[in-house]
């Protein structure tokens, strides 16, 4: 199955998904053990990018007729912290056609 450009934004979108979640993460112990307080910018950073990772996992999921599984890891994935990096490696071999094709279900029954 050829992916589509969808596909290939929420690939894009993943990697820094994951890397705004992470520092995220470093701003909110920094505000609180520092006096430094990153967090608003970052917040905003990672919010924007996790709006359009869901919006892109939306639009690849009904492009691609991924199953509930892929569509659900992909969007658990997104609520992890290194998650990002994670299906951005999946996405990457979605594009590769490396990824195991649909299931059984969503196939034509083969010739008896």
């Amino acid at each position: 199955m050829k992916t589509s450009s969808a596909v290939h934004r929420l690939r894009l979108v993943s990697g820094p998904e994951g890397l705004s979640f992470i520092l995220l993460m470093v701003c909110s112990v920094l505000k609180r053990t520092t006096s430094f307080n990153g967090v608003p910018v970052m917040g905003m950073i990672h919010g924007i990018l996790f709006v359009l990772y869901v919006v892109f996992l939306i639009l690849a999921w009904q492009q691609q007729k991924w199953d509930l599984k892929r569509g659900a890891v992909l969007f658990v994935l997104s609520v992890l912290p290194t998650g990002g990096f994670f299906a951005e490696r999946m996405l990457a071999k979605e594009e590769r056609g490396e990824y195991p094709p649909a299931p059984a279900a969503d196939r034509e029954p083969a010739a008896a």
